[in-house]
């Protein structure tokens, strides 16, 4: 019997276990089954140790019932067939509740692995970064703002002073990530690898051997009007002033002249006019030498000290050209002596400046200049290497109509050819055409040349450096570079104006602490409610008032110099306490549609210098109620700028006065049951109309300003009182007593233009 239930239970065992006996090294039994099976073989075991004692019993049962049967021939009775069908129901219902438990517990060991599955998985990541918002962090975690301010409570952040755009401390960042079950990434800003430096730069200095002799490059500085332009123009043969408006230069020029000995000189005509400062700075730096033009008559100004200052900064040689010596006022010498002051020391006072007495408009003494400047290029013994790539520095830039964006160049190394790849600034251009400053087509040039490139994707600024590079995509990934760069600096400033507003927050949240502290949160909610329903929203009127104390404006230019230099005097406004001044947008070329949009939609003033607006554009103004002022000479434009501003300036009210009178007695009047004061005068100026303001003054100080209630002449009541006539008069406030030798004063108020207080300096 024993042996019977071993076998059977051995059996009974492996089967149910659902596996076969294998060798050891080959049983591989998931990890996460192993509880729930030996579980499931424990209640096997004994479900079937109970259902073979059954078995066994039933057995024994038959044996008996064997013995017994002649006794019962009939056929079984209902009790003994349920007898026999017992035990074998009740294994299949033993069977059913096995397997029903075994998907029970089979179900909760998965439930029980995927919870643990679903714990170990990654947390959410949220990229934040410091000086973010609350509405930033919300929206970064895909929540509601209401979460931040629930994670924030209970902590010592103020909750009632926290608003969407304030910005949150790195601690309390944490803290809401912390409280949301999400894991904190730091700004990919932050994690970014640095770069590698793909900007294009000069070449090392070439070897001596190498070198060439070059052409000079010359700059003409001085004071406006003292005759530069005229000076070149002799020296050109062509009439360059004609060109100008007024006579007065307004750009930077590039020139090439050729002497009559052979010698070639690269000739930059600055600008003189005080608002051109950044353009004289810029031919200072590109230049060998500099030809200071004084006019004799006038002596050293304002601008040929600047000048001076130029040259000293970029550490350049002077030619001092004395001009203007045809005139019976001229005075040389005074001009020499005026510019020891400023260290130019002439020759004839030991120093190694030379000086040259020059008549531009008579042509007198020009070639002497020219070999003086030519002497001094051969002692600086200026060289350049002509092969290579090329490098130099844009000295102008312009949208042309036809052309595109076009730049004036000076070329200071390498030959500059046709389909030459250049770089310059944030632009890069294929070179698809070149020509000198006469328009004539050229097909390479040398150092110390200026030229004209056509090719420019976009328009370079002013003095930015031109370096060829070998192909287009090496342009672009110096371009691509630069510009990264830039955003890289601006990121940085970007963020250092994020951590001061921060430091301000937390600064105004500390007071507010302060001020709130020891209040009871009913009390502290009140005050807050009181204090933001004093503020009131502004009216439409007010709205108004505020906009029209603002200037927003647009400028154009027909060069970047231009536009740099009208800049350059809009950085020079200090007058914002009375009217705001708004740059909404500047540029180079034409006014167009889009200037005007900007204009209509920001209610401001399109400023043109040196360009044109197109007959349909100027309609469409009209229509928008845009206006376009347009200028040849730059301190008319500024005198213009002025005239805006002042009229946006409230008026001014000042007093007008019509006529006045002397006080020679007093008497009061009955008028019912009042006595009125009554002052007997006599008109000393003009006249005295009753329907005008008056005002009384005494010792002269104003003691009462209003009308009068009454004007009689006799007994007569009259409107207007002439000079020298006697009158009688009464105020209309009864409290005030005349006293003879008063003045009274009879006076009209007018409102006058305020002119704005903002000098640009010239």
């Amino acid at each position: 019997m024993m042996h019977l239930f071993s076998a059977f239970d051995s059996g009974i065992r492996t089967e149910a276990a659902g596996w076969h006996p294998l060798p050891a090294s080959r049983q591989v039994r998931p990890p996460g089954r192993i509880n729930m099976n030996q579980k499931i073989l424990k209640v096997e075991n004994l479900l079937r140790f109970h259902t073979i004692c059954r078995q066994l019993h039933s057995l024994g049962q038959r044996r008996i019932l064997a013995q017994w049967k002649h006794v019962f021939s009939s056929a079984y009775p209902v009790w003994m067939a349920q007898l026999y069908a017992w035990p074998w129901q009740t294994d299949v219902l033993f069977g059913a509740a096995l397997s029903q438990y075994r998907l029970l517990v089979t179900k909760k060991e998965e439930r029980s692995r995927k919870s643990q599955l679903s714990s170990t998985k990654s947390k959410k990541e949220v990229e934040v970064w410091i000086g973010m918002t609350v509405e930033e962090l919300a929206r970064a975690m895909e929540k509601d703002v209401d979460c931040i301010y629930e994670a924030l409570m209970n902590t010592a952040m103020d909750i009632d002073s926290l608003e969407a755009d304030s910005h949150l401390d790195e601690v309390w960042i944490k803290e809401v990530i912390k409280k949301a079950g999400m894991k904190l990434k730091w700004s990919k800003l932050k994690q970014d690898k640095v770069r590698e430096n793909k900007d294009a730069v000069r070449r090392p200095h070439a070897d001596p051997a190498l070198l060439t002799p070059r052409s000079p490059v010359v700059t003409i500085m001085g004071h406006v009007d003292h005759g530069k332009t005229t000076l070149l123009d002799k020296l050109r043969k062509t009439q360059v002033a004609a060109t100008e408006a007024g006579g007065i230069t307004q750009h930077i020029g590039a020139f090439l002249v050729s002497l009559p000995s052979g010698e070639k000189i690269t000739f930059l005509d600055t600008p003189g006019h005080a608002a051109f400062s950044a353009m004289r700075a810029r031919g200072a730096q590109v230049t060998d030498i500099v030809i200071l033009v004084v006019a004799a008559d006038d002596g050293v100004m304002k601008q040929t000290v600047e000048s001076i200052q130029h040259a000293k900064d970029a550490q350049v040689p002077i030619v001092l050209a004395i001009n203007k010596c045809d005139k019976a006022e001229a005075d040389p010498e005074k001009v020499k002596k005026e510019l020891l002051a400023y260290d130019v020391v002439c020759e004839d006072y030991g120093g190694d400046v030379q000086a040259v007495h020059v008549s531009a408009l008579t042509g007198d003494n020009l070639m002497a200049l020219a070999e003086a400047t030519v002497t001094l290029a051969e002692m600086l013994e200026l060289k350049a290497e002509p092969t290579g790539p090329v490098e130099g520095t844009v000295i102008e830039s312009f949208t042309d109509k036809g052309r595109g964006p076009v730049t004036t160049a000076i070329i200071q190394r390498g030959t500059l050819k046709k389909g030459s790849v250049l770089v310059a600034g944030k632009s890069w251009a294929k070179v698809r055409s070149m020509f000198d400053e006469n328009g004539k087509t050229i097909n390479e040039a040398s150092p110390s040349m200026p030229v004209g490139i056509i090719g420019w994707r976009d328009l370079p600024s002013a003095g930015d450096e031109i370096l060829e590079v070998e192909s287009e995509p090496r342009a672009r990934e110096v371009i691509n570079w630069r510009k990264y760069e830039q955003e890289q600096e601006k990121n940085k400033e970007n963020l250092k104006i994020i951590e001061e507003k921060r430091k301000e927050h937390q600064e105004a949240h500390r007071k507010a602490r302060e001020k709130y502290g020891t209040l009871h949160w009913k009390e502290r909610s009140f005050i807050k409610y009181q204090e933001k329903k004093e503020q009131k929203p502004l009216k439409l009127k007010e709205k108004a008032e505020r906009d029209s104390h603002v200037l927003p404006i647009i400028i154009k230019g027909d060069v970047d110099g231009s536009v740099e230099a009208i800049l350059n005097i809009m950085d020079t406004y200090d007058a914002s306490h009375e009217c705001e001044l708004e740059l909404v947008h500047f540029g180079v070329g034409d006014i167009s549609e889009n200037d005007v949009n900007l204009a209509e939609t920001f209610h401001g003033v399109i400023y043109g210098f040196n360009v044109n607006a197109g007959n349909v554009i100027e309609q469409s103004a009209v229509k928008k109620g845009v206006k376009i002022k347009l200028h040849k000479i730059i301190y008319h434009l500024i005198e213009d700028l002025q005239e805006e501003l002042s009229s946006r300036l409230p008026y001014t009210v000042k007093e007008h006065i019509i006529g006045e009178a002397s006080v020679l007695a007093t008497f009061s009047v009955t008028e019912g049951k009042k006595k009125v004061p009554v002052a007997g005068c006599r008109v000393q100026k003009g006249q005295l109309e009753k329907q005008k303001k008056f005002k009384l003054i005494r010792n002269r100080q104003v003691i009462w300003k209003g009308t009068l209630t009454s004007l009689k002449h006799h007994k007569d009541d009259i409107s207007i009182i002439k000079t020298g006539m006697d009158c009688g008069l009464s105020l209309d406030e009864e409290k005030i007593e005349f006293k003879v030798g008063d003045e009274i004063v009879c006076y009209e108020e007018k409102e006058v233009l305020t002119k704005t207080s903002w000098d640009p300096g010239f």
